[in-house]
């Protein structure tokens, strides 16, 4: 049997919109003194007289609390009540002044005039007929609000999202959600299927109502997209994943479900032959990314646009005298391929001069005359782009000029770039969703260049696009396979290659005078955390001169575990950057002046994107905002806004995509063995420049060795793309 508390709320302390978990001070005529009252129960006013169901605790730190299950409002019983509620709630048009002449003009019975009377407030000094209407509106909508949390309330249903719901719905929205709340997880960020289904089943939908089983169609087609970055499902496979997640439906009824979302349109079912493949289900916008993809590579491919060998072979001398240097065969063929083809990829491992022709390609072309445009998906590819070619480069979302409101590109198949070539570097990076916006904004008479290593990992999205394009067979390009003389005493090189040949790695010769790679065998998990603590902090900064908190960065395959991102940069915390007193707590993470720190996701309005990384400069604990550096860009994060960080001093592989480190030390372990697999080891690799320490279990390295399948992912790009070009078609 729950507690209750009656009072009223005096001030939020803290209120999270996400997910309407709340902090307030309520006073009540059952108390000596304030009580905090805590929990998940949407938005409080202060002024407002609330009763509160849930439980008492006792919190270590803060006492005596209040933690509420659920909220249901009373009217505020005195004047004074009556003036904080008005003044402190967002009803559009009322401030202090107001609402003390309007409680001075009718008493608490104001309420209730606004409910029925509003036209009587008319009466109140500043208040005109255009006013009215606002605070009649706002009032209407928050008393919709409450209709909509006591709705959920009765249904045992959280009202965490209540605000998004009626934002998305309005006052249709009790209708809606009766009608289907499965439509909340493919509407709502941050409602999923899990969440809406426990409300659906909890209002009374059937378990294996149609609307439950589409629902969960839709769920498992978009988390094979985003755990395995798959463009589809086989049927079979779906039906399956579908079955085990709902558990005691028949297949027949999951199988119904998939044909009743395709007449819908709201899935794609294919025969693919060529992948042995019965039927595959899309969503229907990734089978649209794809047949757009082929259709626009198509469509600038056929458009006639020459550069001829002639005049690459002419401006070619001037390159090689400003490059100090000749370039090989290799190299130039690559050279004058990339030129002259109106869609071109250079891919290669470590060693074989992608970044060198890359700028030979830039040169040339400028001499030629044609206004070149260089972009890579993260910052720090696009700031690497530009020291290798002494031009300008931007990350792709600014090159497009994103727009977070409308979710879009200024630059798109409406409004070209205007440039003759685009270079994008790391395309291995490219998922499906940011080529096409990338071919969109390119006019017909550009030509593309892909510069990518396709042996690392592919996109983080869904698609695996760099891949695809080169199995195609249709997309002409230069695979470099020579490893140049400077490039063969570095060991990082040496064992890159190897790696992707399946190999163990190399030990450094003992007569050389500087190693740049170790590999130090050790099986115990807890006994390699302590490895890696004593390596970048003492070890490379004694032997190396490198400093640990700059230039050694930790990568690892996964976050949990004793070698995972959380438990290393804590660790790593700790040891570089002990506590002084002044830090700002989110979470689990603690963050200190002086912290490395890694961007989560994009942020367009602050212009700090998803893997770039940063300094914390200062914090404010009193206003609890913390101010980080990222390369000369200051950026500003209020406590809230803290999700969009971590930690740095220990990343994941995947986000260190695109960035190179003077010192990497890597873990691998039997732990990981889920994550395991030769791209990732290659990947983790190749991010270090100077020197790469690897840490671990040889029966591990092994495992990922071997493992060259698990990463595989469902696409058909590359068969589309055989038959447009093979067969001239346009979809």
């Amino acid at each position: 049997m729950s507690d209750t508390l009656t009072g009223e709320v005096r001030t939020v302390v803290y209120h999270n919109e996400e997910n309407g978990y709340i902090v307030a001070r309520v006073s009540s005529k059952d108390e000596a003194s304030q009580i905090t009252v805590v929990g998940v129960i949407g938005s409080l006013t202060p002024g407002e007289s609330v009763e509160f169901h849930g439980r008492w605790k006792q919190h270590a730190k803060f006492g005596r609390q209040f933690e509420a299950d659920y909220h249901e409002r009373i009217r505020p019983a005195t004047e004074a009540g009556v003036i904080r509620f008005l003044k402190s709630s967002s009803i559009k048009g009322i401030g202090e002044a107001i609402a003390t002449e309007m409680v001075k003009k009718f008493g608490v019975e104001v309420l209730d005039i606004l409910d029925d009377e509003p036209e009587k407030l008319l009466k109140i000094k500043g208040i005109s007929k255009k006013k009215l209407e606002k605070i009649t509106e706002s009032w209407q909508s928050q008393r919709e609000i409450k209709n909509l949390i006591l709705f959920l309330h009765s249904h045992e249903v959280a009202p965490t999202y209540a605000a998004k719901i009626f934002n998305l719905y309005g006052a249709q929205s009790v209708n809606r959600i009766s009608e289907n709340p499965y439509e909340l997880a493919y509407e709502i960020r941050g409602i999923g299927f899990k969440t809406a289904d426990t409300m659906a089943l909890k209002l009374g939908f059937a378990h294996d109502s149609p609307q439950r089983i589409e629902a969960a169609i839709i769920y498992s087609l978009f988390s094979v997209s985003e755990r395995g970055g798959h463009m589809f499902s086989p049927k079979e496979k779906l039906i399956e994943d579908v079955a085990k997640m709902l558990g005691g439906v028949e297949l027949s009824l999951i199988s119904d479900g998939i044909s009743s979302l395709e007449e819908r349109k709201r899935v794609r079912v294919e025969n693919l032959a060529e992948q042995d493949i019965d039927e595959a289900v899309f969503l229907m916008h990734f089978y649209r990314f794809e047949s757009e993809i082929c259709k626009r590579l198509h469509g600038l491919v056929s458009h006639p646009s020459p550069v001829s060998r002639e005049k690459v072979a002419t401006a070619l001398p001037e390159v090689e005298k400003e490059l100090g240097f000749e370039l090989s065969e290799e190299q130039r063929e690559a050279v004058f391929e990339a030129c002259v083809n109106k869609f071109f990829i250079i891919t290669g491992g470590p060693g074989t001069g992608k970044t060198t022709i890359t700028r030979a390609v830039v040169m040339t072309l400028r001499e030629l005359g044609l206004k070149v445009k260089l972009a890579a998906p993260t910052g720090r590819a696009a700031k690497r782009l530009s020291e290798a070619t002494g031009r300008q480069a931007s990350t792709i979302h600014r090159m497009l000029q994103y727009t977070p409101d409308s979710g879009g590109f200024y630059y798109n198949e409406d409004q070209k770039l205007k440039a003759d070539v685009l270079v994008v570097d790391e395309a291995s990076m490219l998922d499906a969703q940011l080529c096409l916006a990338v071919l969109r904004a390119v006019p017909l008479t550009c030509r593309v260049i892909f510069v990518g290593d396709v042996n690392q990992l592919p996109s983080v999205g869904p698609g695996n696009v760099l891949s695809d394009l080169i199995q195609s067979g249709q997309v002409p390009s230069a695979v470099l396979s020579h490893i140049f003389r400077q490039a063969q005493e570095s060991y990082i090189v040496v064992n890159a290659h190897r790696i992707n040949d399946g190999k163990f790695p190399l030990g450094h010769p003992a007569e050389a005078p500087v190693a740049d790679f170790f590999w130090i065998p050790q099986d115990s998990p807890q006994k390699v955390q302590e490895m890696i603590a004593q390596t970048v902090c003492e070890r490379i900064p004694e032997r190396y001169g490198l400093d640990p908190m700059t230039d050694v960065q930790v990568l690892t395959p996964m976050h949990k575990g004793d070698v995972g991102t959380q438990k290393l940069n804590e660790l790593l915390q700790e040891r570089l950057n002990p506590s002084t007193g002044k830090a700002l707590k989110r979470g689990f993470v603690e963050y200190r002046v002086g912290d490395r720190v890694l961007q989560l996701r994009n942020n367009y309005e602050k212009e700090v994107f998803n893997g770039d990384l940063g300094r914390v400069m200062y914090i404010d604990t009193e206003e609890n905002e913390l101010t980080a550096e990222f390369d000369g860009n200051i950026v500003h994060y209020e406590l809230s806004e803290l999700d969009e960080l971590t930690l740095a001093y220990a990343v994941s592989v995947h986000k260190s995509q695109g960035s190179e480190y003077p010192a990497v030390v890597m873990p691998i372990v039997p732990q990981h063995f889920l994550l395991l697999q030769r791209n990732l080891l290659y990947t983790g690799l190749t991010r270090a420049r100077k020197l790469a320490v690897l840490i671990g279990s040889k029966r591990a390295f092994h495992i990922g060795l071997g493992n060259v399948t698990a990463g595989k992912r469902f696409t058909n790009l590359r068969h589309r793309i055989k038959q447009i070009f093979d067969e001239n078609l346009v979809f």
